[in-house]
């Protein structure tokens, strides 16, 4: 079944999802972020198939989630790593993790959690807040259509 492309479309969270959406992708990237950068790892974590993990790394290349560079240890392998654009998602992933710990874990279920490296303390929610400093949530906030820029 083909994807139709939302290239065009206005809003930014249809076009985020017509890079990320494939859920194989956000692990690959949560991976990266973990420290994985070879094929060979990838496929290890995840257990999928190579010709897909092929596909979904070339994918990410091509839209300047990840770039690939020769190994770090002067082998003939070569490496994923994540771009900036790449390490923008952290805060996606962090916010799917979230949601996923309150409802997707029965109570006593093991769990991670996500350490601050400095304080070795748990890392506070994310917050959506206000220019004010408000915090906000749904009924606080309003999607309007920004003016094209001249």
């Amino acid at each position: 079944m083909r994807r139709t492309s939302m290239e065009g479309v206005a809003c930014p969270v249809a076009r985020s999802l017509d890079v990320m959406g494939d859920w194989w992708s956000l692990l690959i990237v949560r991976d990266a972020m973990l420290g994985l950068r070879r094929f060979g790892e990838f496929q290890k974590s995840l257990g999928m198939a190579k010709n897909i993990l092929s596909q979904r790394l070339k994918h990410l290349v091509a839209h300047g989630i990840l770039e690939v560079q020769p190994a770090s240890d002067g082998s003939a392998w070569q490496e994923y790593v994540l771009t900036q654009k790449g390490r923008r998602l952290f805060p996606v992933l962090v916010a799917l993790r979230e949601w996923g710990m309150e409802h997707c874990f029965e109570e006593g279920e093991p769990r991670t959690v996500m350490l601050d490296t400095a304080q070795g303390l748990p890392v506070k929610p994310l917050e959506l807040r206000a220019a004010d400093g408000r915090l906000l949530e749904l009924q606080d906030t309003r999607l309007e259509q920004e003016p094209p820029e001249r």
